[in-house]
């Protein structure tokens, strides 16, 4: 009997241990890493564009004379003040040339002066009758050739004199050096570009887009860039210039995209994203194929809910398949997040951890 006992006692302590087990499995829930995508509007439209932060502004400085760079002040990445010396050619030829034209110059007054002397001899010696007109207006036509003279002279040492000054190269505006074209003992041209300056202020994401895409966009249009150093943030932005021509050798068209005002701080250098949902006359959505599956004739996706970050199965109308994509006609809006892999290891309710394509965790907002 109390062997009885003791075995109802062991069996029901194991029954509690077992329940218990069973409690802390479902308290410790699994929580999947799923890839999510949105819905893109659109026949062709493209997830994504990868891109660079640059400055509106990167004017290309050289002199304005020829010459030797005898000294390099700065270097690539170095931020500098507007008139700060960025580097100098050998001043010692224009030196030379803006000495020869002051001596002309110097030469020409004299001339002036003799010319200005002379013609008023003959001025005073035609009141007196003792020389003929003739002779006061050949002395009046030399002085006036010799004030050309000494004109000329004067503007040919000014020119002179300011191509001595360029001899120095100094930043226009505020910036970062973003790129160097010439080294100290370089021979360079008039014009020639020496440095780039990266100007302060408004900065913008370089793309490139295919010429199969180009349709797609225009200036003006309403795009979504994510920088690699915020993962998990999306800032508005609109496309603000756009190449009428292709490159000759990558063949696509290189666009700028401005981040509105206030929305990110973005760094020279850093990798961007620039998402696009197409034109404006491409309404419908679409999703990869992986992202739709079906069932008893029903297509449906899996989203995830941005409150609880739970998966709800979500029954769709779509079109006709495409190559890469699915039409949907309706049951989804474009700003739900789809889990876009591995739909057929999901269950309803399950709670996931969405990511991108490049494994960051995704922040589930929506706007209404």
């Amino acid at each position: 009997m109390s062997m009885s006992v003791s075995r109802c006692f062991v069996s029901g302590a194991l029954l509690l241990v077992l329940a218990a087990c069973g409690g802390a499995a479902q308290e410790a829930e699994p929580v999947r890493p799923v890839l999510v995508v949105q819905a893109q509007s659109g026949e062709g439209a493209v997830v994504a564009y990868a891109g660079e932060v640059r400055a509106r502004y990167e004017p290309a400085l050289g002199f304005r004379i020829g010459g030797k760079i005898i000294a390099r002040a700065v270097d690539v990445g170095d931020r500098v003040a507007a008139g700060a010396l960025l580097a100098e050619l050998d001043p010692d030829d224009v030196r030379l040339q803006a000495q020869a034209a002051q001596a002309q110059w110097r030469a020409a007054q004299a001339d002036l002066e003799l010319a200005r002397a002379e013609r008023d001899r003959a001025a005073a010696l035609i009141e007196r009758k003792l020389v003929s007109a003739s002779v006061y207006d050949t002395r009046d036509a030399a002085w006036r050739a010799a004030q050309a003279r000494e004109h000329q002279a004067k503007a040919q040492w000014d020119v002179a004199s300011n191509q001595a000054g360029y001899s120095k190269l100094y930043a226009p505006q505020a910036g970062v050096i973003a790129a160097r074209h010439a080294e100290a003992g370089q021979v360079v041209a008039a014009g020639q570009a020496v440095f780039t300056l990266a100007v302060d202020g408004e900065r913008e994401i370089a793309i490139a887009i295919p010429e199969q895409r180009i349709a797609q966009f225009k200036v003006g249009q309403k795009v979504t860039v994510a920088l690699w150093a915020q993962s998990g943030s999306r800032f508005p932005g609109h496309i603000r210039e756009l190449s009428p021509a292709a490159d000759p050798q990558t063949r696509t068209y290189a666009a700028r995209v401005t981040l509105d005002a206030g929305t990110a701080l973005a760094e020279l250098g850093q990798t961007a994203r620039v998402y696009s949902a197409g034109t404006d006359a491409a309404r419908q959505l679409t999703l990869p194929l992986s992202a739709v599956s079906a069932e008893d004739g029903t297509a449906f996706a899996w989203v995830v809910d941005p409150e609880t970050s739970r998966l709800q199965r979500r029954p769709l109308v779509v079109g006709a398949y495409q190559e890469n994509r699915v039409p949907i006609v309706s049951g989804l809006r474009g700003d739900e997040w789809v889990v876009a892999g591995g739909v057929h290891l999901l269950r309803e309710g399950q709670r996931v951890a969405p990511v991108d394509r490049d494994n960051r965790a995704v922040t589930l907002v929506q706007t209404h």
